[in-house]
């Protein structure tokens, strides 16, 4: 996989992985009782599920040009990639464990994208 493909599939993974923030906020900001009404006016949902039709167009395109046994590998950066936006963003913990986990996700990437 070239360069220019592999930041797209990177772009994808990122932008899944801001949508589960989104997702997070929208189940926050949900009343105890569920409607449609309030799905409808969920502002959090209407833009995570704007993102990830957004980036599932994208995802269609990667997997257009890259066999998907080299671009799915880049789905497991979303382990690392949400829990660290959720510390940043969320105020969520981050434990060392998720970081090391992470470490050896990006090392399996990086060993299944190699030819």
């Amino acid at each position: 996989m070239n360069i220019a493909l592999s930041l797209y599939t990177i772009a994808c993974v990122v932008g899944i992985s801001i949508g589960q923030l989104l997702f997070k906020k929208a189940a926050a900001a949900l009343p105890p009782t569920l409607s449609l009404l309030a799905l409808l006016q969920n502002g959090w949902l209407i833009a995570a599920l704007a993102l990830y039709g957004v980036t599932t167009l994208g995802w269609v395109w990667v997997l257009r040009h890259a066999p998907l046994h080299l671009a799915y590998p880049f789905m497991g950066l979303a382990f690392l990639i949400v829990p660290t936006l959720a510390w940043a963003f969320l105020g969520e913990p981050l434990h060392w464990r998720t970081l090391a986990g992470g470490a050896l996700i990006m090392a399996g990437v990086a060993l299944a994208s190699t030819s």
